[in-house]
């Protein structure tokens, strides 16, 4: 699977808006994106992915996924459920309301690649 694109987006009008009125002190998820957008990008994630093939999900915005799914002591399936559900993680993702989010199994697929990655290169995870 190619790597997919995403970043540097910015966030719909409807997101916003929905996010600020169910959340008006904003959430972690909404201060990361306000202050951190662009942490990760796809570039950062180029070399893990083959350039050819089926366009696949944002390395950049799976990574985003995983901070939050760390800060909020989730699991892969409640963090995909987050992405499908809640509106401040979508405010943080770039995401329309309406995006289906993914299945819980790329969580895992990603941390595999990262994996690989540092035993290749030899760097500490």
């Amino acid at each position: 699977m190619a790597m997919g694109s995403g970043t540097g987006q910015g966030i719909p009008s409807l997101t916003v808006r929905m996010a600020k009125a169910s959340n008006p002190r904003g959430t972690t998820a909404m201060w990361m994106r306000d202050r951190l957008d662009e942490l990760f990008t796809d570039d950062d994630f180029a070399d893990w992915y083959p350039a050819d093939g089926r366009r696949g999900l944002s390395p950049a915005r799976l990574a985003m996924v995983s901070v939050l799914q760390y800060a909020e002591d989730l699991t892969d399936r409640q963090a995909a459920e987050a992405v499908r559900c809640r509106p401040d993680w979508k405010y943080c993702l770039g995401l329309a309301l309406d995006d289906p989010g993914f299945d819980h199994s790329v969580l895992c697929e990603l941390r595999d690649r990262m994996a690989q990655t540092t035993v290749r290169t030899g760097c500490s995870p």
